[in-house]
C-alpha cells in the first residue's frame, strides 16, 4: 500500500515539476511537433508500394509520384548505341611495304637473271626456277625471258593491285578471298597466261592480313557511344501502368526504380535525409526566433499556437496538392502568424512553409515561387490593419501576386502555346492561383478568431476595433462617466507615447488605457472627476468604506470586462492598473480620524495584483500622473516635472514595478515621455492685461 503511494506521489511530483519546468515543456513541445510534421511528410511525400509482377495485371493505375531517370529505357537505348558501334582494327602499313618490297625484288633479280650474259639458257631457268615460290613447268617459267619493258609493266600493274587490296583491308580469315579477289585482277592483265600464272604464284605468300582487331579501342567507342545517349526523364504524374493492364518488364522496372514495389528494402537514405533536413529547419528557425522574436520562443502556449498554425497549413497543402500545386494556400498561414506575432517571425514562416510546399509538391520549383512569393505579398498586405475585413483585401493582393508569377513561370518555361490543351492548362493554373490568394483569406478570416479565443491571444484586429468609440463600453462611459472617460483619453495618450519610447506594445498600451477605468461604471458618482455637481459622497462615508467602493473599481471593471468579452490582456491592464498601491487620501483621512495603532494599512491598498507586462505598468504610471498633475492649482512645467518623477518614484520605491519587466533606464524613458506631453498641456501662457491687449491688436491692424 505504501509502495503504491510512493509511485503515486512520484507521478504527482513529476506532472508538478513539468508543469513548472517551462524549458521541459518547450523541449517536449517542439520535439512533438517535429514528430507530427515529419510523420505528415513521410506520409505524403515517401509514395505507397504495390505487389507487382511481370504479366500480372497492375491492381491500380499509377502515376510517377515525382520527376525520375528511367534507367531501364535509358540502359535499352545505351547498349543499343554501344552495339551500333563497329569494331575498331588497326591498319599495319609494313604488310603492305613488305609486299611491294618482295614483288620488286622478284621483278629486279628475274631482269638481272634474264640478262646476265655469262650465264645459259637452261641456268637461266633454273635460277628462275629458284625466285619463284612455286614449282612451275620450265616451259612456263620461260614466259619470264620477254623483254624488260612487258615485265616492267607486268610488275607496276600487280604493285597497284597489291595496293587497291591492302588499302580495303585484309582481316583476319580474308587472306583466301582477298587472293581470290587479286587473281580475278590479275586475270584482266593484257599478258599471256603463263606470266599472269607467275604473277599469282608470285604474289601468293605476300598475301597476309593488314587489319588487327584493337579490343581497348573498341570499347572506348562503345562507352562513348553509351555516354552520349542522354537519360530518359520521366515527369512527375506521367502515367506508369493502367488498372488492369499486365504489368512489362520495362514497367516494373520503372516502379522499382521510384521505390514502389513492395518487398524491397526500406529507403532509409531517404528518411534520414528528410528527418536532417528538418532538423536543420527547426535549428535555424529556433535561432532565428531567439535572435528576433524571442518573446514566442519564451512562451511554451505562444510556441504551441505557431506550431497549431504551421500544421494546419501543412495539412491544406497536402490536401490542396491534389488538386493543383497553385491552390497551396501558404498566404493563410502567414496572415495568421503576421497578425498574431508580427512580421518578423511571419517571414521565417514563410520560408519553411515555401520549403514544405516543395517537398510536397515533389520539388516543383513553380509551386515553391508561388508559394513565396503571395507569402511575402500577404506579410505586407497585413502588416498595418485597422480591422478585420481588411483581410479580404491582402486576398486580392495574393490573387494577383499568384496570377501574375503563374503567367511569369509559364513564358519563363516556354510552356505558352495556341493549342487547346496548353490554353486549358494554363487557364486552370489560373485559376488555382486566383483562388489560392481568396481561400488563404477566407480560411484566415475564419481560423483568427478561434485561434484568438483558445490561446487568449490578442491581436491587432482585435484592438483596432476594440478602440472604436461605439463600443458599448466605450460609449456607457462617456454617458455614465464622462469625466472617466476624458481621464482615459489622456491616458492612452500617455501610455502610447510612453510604450513607443521603451518599444513596448503602443497599441495594446492605447486601448488597454481606454479600459483600464470601466470598473468605474459600476458606481460613477463616488470618483471625484464625474462629481459635477459637486456633491462628494464620500463626506457621508467612513474612510474604510470609501477605500473599499474605490478599492474595488479593478475588480468590478475585471467583471464587467469579463462580462463584454474583453481580451485577457486588456482584462490584464483592467485588474493591475494600481497594483497593491496605497489609496493614500481615505488612509490619511483614517489616521486623522482615529488611533494610528488601530488603522491597518493593508485595508487600504488595491487587492492588485501588480503589474506584470510592460504595458500594464505604463498604463498604471500614466493613470497616476494624470491624476496627480491635474490636481496641481498652478501646473508650470517645474511643477509638472517634479510631480511626475515624483509619483514615478514612489510607485517604484513602494515596489509596484518590481514584476514589469521594466529597467530603470526605460523608466526614466517613460517619465521624459510623460513630462514631455504633460508640460506641453499644462505650459503656461502670456496674461495680456485688457489695455495692453487693446493697443496689440490694434497696432497689428495698424501694420496691415
Amino acid at each position: 500500500m505504501m509502495k503504491k503511494k510512493t509511485v503515486l506521489g512520484d507521478l504527482f511530483s513529476r506532472s508538478i515539476s513539468f508543469k513548472d519546468n517551462i524549458r521541459l515543456q518547450k523541449l517536449v513541445l517542439g520535439i512533438v511537433l517535429f514528430l507530427v510534421i515529419y510523420g505528415l511528410l513521410v506520409l505524403v511525400s515517401m509514395p505507397a508500394r504495390f505487389d507487382l509482377t511481370v504479366g500480372r495485371p497492375s491492381p491500380r493505375t499509377i502515376y510517377a509520384p515525382r520527376d525520375f531517370i528511367d534507367e531501364y529505357t535509358t540502359e535499352q537505348l545505351r547498349e543499343q548505341a554501344a552495339d551500333n558501334v563497329g569494331e575498331v582494327y588497326d591498319y599495319q602499313p609494313a604488310v603492305l611495304e613488305s609486299a611491294l618490297r618482295n614483288v620488286n625484288l622478284f621483278f629486279d633479280r628475274v631482269i638481272k637473271i634474264k640478262d646476265d650474259p655469262e650465264l645459259e639458257r637452261e641456268e637461266k631457268v633454273e635460277l628462275l626456277q629458284d625466285e619463284i615460290p612455286e614449282a612451275l613447268p620450265d616451259s612456263r617459267v620461260e614466259a619470264l625471258f620477254t623483254d624488260e619493258g612487258t615485265l616492267r609493266d607486268l610488275q607496276e600493274r600487280m604493285n597497284n593491285s597489291i595496293r587497291e587490296i591492302f588499302e580495303q583491308g585484309i582481316y583476319e580469315d580474308e587472306t583466301d578471298s582477298a587472293m581470290r579477289r587479286l587473281s580475278r585482277e590479275i586475270a584482266l592483265y593484257p599478258f599471256n597466261s603463263d606470266l599472269k600464272r607467275i604473277a599469282e604464284v608470285v604474289i601468293e605468300p605476300h598475301i597476309n592480313q593488314n587489319m588487327f582487331y584493337n579490343a581497348q579501342a573498341t570499347e572506348e567507342q562503345r562507352e562513348e557511344a553509351r555516354g552520349s545517349v542522354e537519360p530518359v526523364v520521366i515527369l512527375r504524374n506521367t502515367l506508369i501502368v493502367s488498372e488492369g493492364e499486365p504489368v512489362t518488364e520495362r514497367q516494373l522496372a520503372q516502379l522499382e526504380t521510384l521505390g514502389l514495389i513492395m518487398g524491397q528494402q526500406i529507403d532509409y537514405l531517404g528518411y534520414t535525409g528528410l528527418f536532417l533536413l528538418l532538423v536543420i529547419i527547426f535549428i535555424l528557425v529556433g535561432i532565428y526566433m531567439h535572435i528576433f522574436v524571442n518573446e514566442v520562443i519564451r512562451s511554451p502556449k505562444l510556441m504551441l499556437l505557431m506550431g497549431l498554425i504551421t500544421i494546419i497549413t501543412l495539412l491544406f497543402i497536402v490536401a490542396a496538392n491534389y488538386f493543383s500545386g497553385y491552390l497551396i494556400p501558404v498566404a493563410m498561414g502567414v496572415i495568421l502568424i503576421t497578425v498574431i506575432f508580427g512580421y518578423k517571425l511571419a517571414v521565417i514562416i514563410n520560408l519553411v512553409l515555401a520549403l514544405l510546399v516543395g517537398l510536397v509538391s515533389g520539388g516543383d520549383f513553380s509551386f515553391i515561387l508561388v508559394a513565396l512569393m503571395g507569402g511575402l505579398v500577404s506579410i505586407y498586405a497585413v502588416t498595418r490593419l485597422s480591422q478585420r475585413s481588411d483581410l479580404v483585401r491582402a486576398g486580392f493582393y495574393v490573387a494577383g501576386t499568384n496570377a501574375a508569377v503563374i503567367i511569369a513561370t509559364y513564358l519563363f518555361f516556354g510552356n505558352v502555346s495556341l493549342e487547346y490543351d496548353s490554353l486549358v492548362s494554363f487557364g486552370y493554373s489560373m485559376a488555382a492561383g486566383i483562388g489560392n490568394g481568396l481561400l488563404s483569406a477566407v480560411v484566415a478570416i475564419g481560423l483568427l478568431p478561434f485561434l484568438e479565443s483558445l490561446f487568449g491571444v490578442t491581436t491587432a484586429i482585435t484592438l483596432l476595433e476594440l478602440s472604436n468609440p461605439n463600443h458599448p463600453l466605450l460609449k456607457q462611459m462617456l454617458m455614465k462617466a464622462p469625466g472617466t472617460y476624458y481621464h482615459s483619453m489622456m491616458v492612452s495618450n500617455l501610455a502610447e507615447a510612453a510604450a513607443e519610447s521603451v518599444k513596448a506594445n503602443a497599441l495594446l498600451a492605447r486601448v488597454g488605457a481606454y479600459y483600464h477605468d470601466i470598473g468605474k461604471l459600476k458606481r460613477p458618482y463616488f470618483f471625484s472627476e464625474n462629481q459635477l455637481s459637486g456633491e462628494n459622497p464620500h463626506t457621508k462615508l467612513s474612510p474604510n468604506l470609501s477605500a473599499l467602493i474605490i478599492g474595488a473599481h479593478p475588480k468590478d471593471g475585471l467583471e464587467m470586462g469579463s462580462k463584454y468579452r474583453l481580451p485577457e490582456a486588456i482584462l490584464d491592464v483592467t485588474a493591475q492598473h494600481h497594483g497593491t498601491s496605497m489609496i493614500s487620501f481615505f488612509y490619511q483621512q483614517a489616521l486623522e480620524n482615529s488611533d494610528r495603532e488601530k488603522v491597518s494599512a493593508d485595508k487600504f491598498r488595491y487587492e492588485g495584483p501588480k503589474p506584470r507586462s510592460k504595458e500594464a505598468a505604463i498604463i498604471m504610471l500614466a493613470d497616476a500622473v494624470e491624476a496627480g498633475v491635474r490636481s496641481l492649482s498652478k501646473p508650470s512645467s517645474n511643477r509638472v516635472e517634479t510631480m511626475i518623477r515624483r509619483m514615478i518614484k514612489e510607485k517604484l520605491d513602494d515596489g509596484q514595478l518590481d514584476q514589469a519587466d521594466l529597467t530603470l533606464k526605460e523608466i526614466d524613458q517613460i517619465a521624459d515621455s510623460f513630462i514631455y506631453i504633460m508640460s506641453g498641456i499644462y505650459h503656461s501662457r502670456i496674461e495680456y492685461p485688457e489695455k495692453a491687449l487693446k493697443a496689440e491688436l490694434e497696432r497689428g491692424s495698424a501694420v496691415k
